[in-house]
């Protein structure tokens, strides 16, 4: 059995492949059930997935995880579904550093044997396009690169230019193009995009991004490209791991401060015997009334300071939980929440849960950027000393906290350490820090959680 899949490649971040991903997820869902994956470490554009087709959207990563888990995930998240369209990270060829075999689209795209379509800026440029193209399709004979969708034209007539010039001097084909300043492009802040949850007129510039996706864009011909793929190895699809402990209840801040979450953890938690149970630290006045863990993922904490500052019932409630023991993790956004202090961009200060003794303080530019591996330097609820998984840096904050540190970070390119530090913060029942955590990359961290969970659990009821 082979499942119909297709990726959306960039010459370079900036090209519009997120546009052009978009308005094909919009304009396929109305033919067929489409499944939405993103390439990397990615929360922002696999919401914009979800919202559009209605199916949770799926980061492959094989950085993170070894390239079998990542077809794996991939048949897993496809049975449900007509066809999967992969959305690539940066320019096809850019990964972590290592190679361009480790964490890039491309990379990803020959580990599912999927075919690619390059998306290419049209603007500024005429037969000088085909050297482009050219470039890319003879880097690597091994990627199966199908076509090219040109963004940016001035034209029709300017397309046809392109059209002509790409598939004269290259093998490839053109699917079609999108025009400058196209109606659906989505504004970009600090960390991307603007969110879904932020944008008012989403579901118009879906709307006019799908007529403009339907009019210019050969949409049957990438179908029967997304067709055209090898046999699946169904033997690698990953049965439901074993239940750990039932009864076992996880908590998570939901809400437009508090969204990034990799839908395969929380898939995970549920496969291992815990119910989830979501919350808005922003909303709701009372907790989950249920509660053995609490997992704070990440989110944009800065932007709705004040709602969360006034949020007086919620900060005082959780605050009593983390004092009483609950295990906890907390990642990137969810650590600046449990501080006692967060000082967004303005220089606007905001007093938060106060269950860490500091303060997270926004800056205008990146202070941690990219891959890297991380070891445990205590014993905790995420596993012993020593422990080590892969994970992901993306924050504009610094941390100024006083609890020991409990994540030893390295990063390595082509072989060598080019940076080590510590960062992420014990207390009581918990860890807090910036890293970005894939159970998938080590799922002893998920099965540790879940017996944290259940022994907590079992000491409130024998209180």
């Amino acid at each position: 059995m082979s499942y119909p899949r297709i990726m959306i490649a960039g010459v370079s971040s900036g090209v519009g492949k997120t546009t052009v991903t978009m308005g094909l997820l919009a304009a396929l869902s109305k033919k067929m059930v489409v499944q939405p994956f993103k390439v990397g470490p990615d929360y922002i554009d696999t919401a914009y997935h979800s919202y559009i087709t209605g199916k949770k959207s799926r980061n492959l990563d094989n950085y993170l995880l070894n390239n079998e888990t990542v077809q794996g995930l991939f048949i897993k998240n496809m049975k449900d579904a007509q066809i999967g369209v992969i959305e690539g990270v940066m320019g096809l060829y850019d990964g972590a550093g290592e190679s361009t075999d480790v964490g890039s689209s491309a990379s990803v795209a020959k580990v599912l044997s999927c075919p690619v379509i390059l998306v290419v800026d049209g603007s500024g440029i005429a037969t000088s396009v085909a050297a482009l193209v050219k470039g890319f399709v003879d880097f690597d004979p091994d990627l199966n690169l199908k076509g090219v969708i040109v963004n940016k034209v001035n034209s029709k007539r300017h397309y046809d230019i392109l059209k002509e010039a790409i598939e004269t001097y290259t093998s490839v084909t053109c699917y079609g193009y999108l025009q400058k300043n196209n109606r659906g492009s989505i504004k970009s802040r600090h960390l991307g995009l603007v969110p879904s949850w932020e944008m008012e007129d989403l579901d118009l510039k879906i709307k006019l991004l799908t007529e403009d996706i339907e009019k210019n864009i050969d949409l049957d011909g990438l179908i029967e490209v997304a067709k055209n793929v090898s046999q699946d190895n169904i033997e690698l699809f990953m049965e439901k791991s074993e239940i750990i402990s039932e009864d076992i209840h996880i908590a998570i801040p939901y809400d437009e401060a508090f969204n990034f979450y990799y839908e395969d953890n929380l898939d995970l938690l549920k496969e291992l015997g815990a119910t989830l149970h979501f919350f808005s630290p922003i909303k709701d006045k009372v907790i989950p009334r249920r509660m053995d863990f609490i997992y704070f993922g990440g989110g944009f904490p800065e932007v709705f300071g004040k709602a969360l500052e006034e949020n007086h019932s919620m900060k005082s409630e959780l605050l009593k939980k983390l004092q009483e023991g609950i295990p906890y993790l907390a990642e990137c956004g969810g650590l600046m929440y449990l501080c006692e202090e967060l000082v967004d961009m303005d220089g606007t200060s905001y007093k938060m849960l106060g269950w860490l003794q500091g303060k997270c303080v926004m800056t205008k530019g990146l202070k941690r950027f990219g891959y890297k591996g991380l070891t445990l330097g205590f014993h905790s609820i995420l596993g012993k000393k020593g422990t080590s998984l892969k994970v992901h840096e993306f924050h504009h904050s610094e941390a100024f906290i006083n609890h020991p540190m409990v994540y030893h970070l390295e990063k390595i390119r082509k072989g060598e350490l080019i940076d080590q530090y510590q960062c992420g913060y014990i207390k009581g029942n918990g860890v807090a820090g910036y890293p970005h955590l894939h159970f998938y990359s080590n799922k002893d961290i998920a099965v540790n959680i879940i017996k944290a969970a259940a022994n907590y659990s079992k000491r409130l009821r024998e209180i």
